[in-house]
């Protein structure tokens, strides 16, 4: 269709059709949207909607996951068999998968209890960027705040677009992102995306620095530590390798943060577990920042209390928010 002038190639020969490739051309020709679409649908229907069914316990009828405690190296529970931490929730095809899990019985409702962009919220903390820090206090939207900041527009004239290009920078910053990764997310040019991690920078300068002494101390001790103190060795920070050496700089950066965010929901699951003995209310899940519970209607009052346990599980110097949503299902509940 010569959408483009010169298109990659797979190594026999064949044109890239990967979901990279299409995502740089979705605004080209309505087939490229159609081609995604089909993708998402079948990737649901066979990963979710045929296999899920035939992971239910014949004794209990209920579907139960498997988690790992060192699996991941941020720290992070690993769900498997099935991987219930991988059900999409970013699309409305991917959030119906949500709908089908419900609570066991009509004396129960889910209860979904949901971190509030810890990440960015450890990294104010890390940093102590007094604008990064201001903005979680005083409860802007974050990504408003960080919009109007790196376009130099007042808060109320944030685009749709530039929120969106802020908060793409935003989660991409605690991934140690480069201008050509911006630049392919945003499908701009990397010209461009340098520019706005630039101006990022000298808005917030203390994340920056926060960054860069990570990467020294990595380099000075050969790791790097969470909050609470757990150390993730970092290969490979020393290499010549540029390439390999980026991505243990990326890893570094990283790990403070997922690491602390894991830690701060296991301190959490912990101090939950205790509060729910003798009580009718289980705590089914963990998937990333977010715990769901069978909520026995009779303890309600229960709510409060988790959303205190998490909020408090790991003080930082910016507030701590835990969204809690109640459902009949999965979906209704976050």
């Amino acid at each position: 269709m010569k959408l483009v002038d010169k298109p990659k190639k797979t190594k026999t020969g064949q044109y890239k059709t990967n979901e990279e490739e299409l995502q740089k051309l979705a605004g080209d020709h309505e087939i490229i949207g159609v081609i995604l679409d089909y993708r998402e649908a079948t990737k649901l229907k066979s990963t979710y909607v045929d296999a899920l069914p035939g992971t239910i316990s014949k004794k209990t009828g209920r579907i139960h996951t498997s988690f790992s405690q060192a699996v991941t190296t941020t720290g992070r529970l690993a769900s498997s068999d099935p991987n219930i931490q991988n059900i999409p929730v970013r699309t409305e095809q991917g959030q119906e998968i949500r709908r089908a899990f419900i609570a066991r019985s009509d004396e129960f409702t889910l209860l979904a209890a949901d971190y509030s962009q810890i990440e960015l919220r450890i990294m104010a903390h890390l940093s102590g960027d007094e604008h990064m820090k201001e903005a979680f206090v005083s409860g802007e939207d974050i990504h408003t705040a960080t919009a109007a900041r790196v376009f130099g527009v007042a808060t109320g004239d944030v685009t749709k677009e530039q929120r969106r290009r802020a908060k793409m920078v935003n989660f991409g910053i605690i991934y140690g992102i480069s201008a050509f990764g911006l630049a392919q997310r945003l499908r701009i040019p990397r010209k461009e995306a340098a520019e706005i991690i630039d101006t990022y920078f000298a808005q917030y300068p203390a994340v920056k620095a926060c960054m860069d002494g990570i990467i020294e101390t990595a380099r000075n001790k050969g790791y790097v530590e969470t909050i609470a103190g757990r150390r993730r060795h970092i290969r490979d920070i020393n290499t010549a390798n540029g390439t390999v050496r980026a991505a243990a700089e990326r890893y570094a950066i990283n790990a403070p943060i997922q690491g602390s965010a894991a830690d701060m929901i296991k301190i959490a699951m912990i101090r939950i577990e205790k509060l729910l003995r003798g009580k009718k209310t289980k705590l089914l899940l963990q998937v990333h920042d977010e715990l769901v519970f069978d909520l026995h209607k009779d303890e309600h009052d229960l709510i409060e209390e988790i959303r205190k346990l998490m909020s408090e599980a790991l003080p930082l110097s910016v507030p701590v928010v835990v969204d809690c949503g109640v459902g009949r299902n999965w979906l209704e509940a976050h």
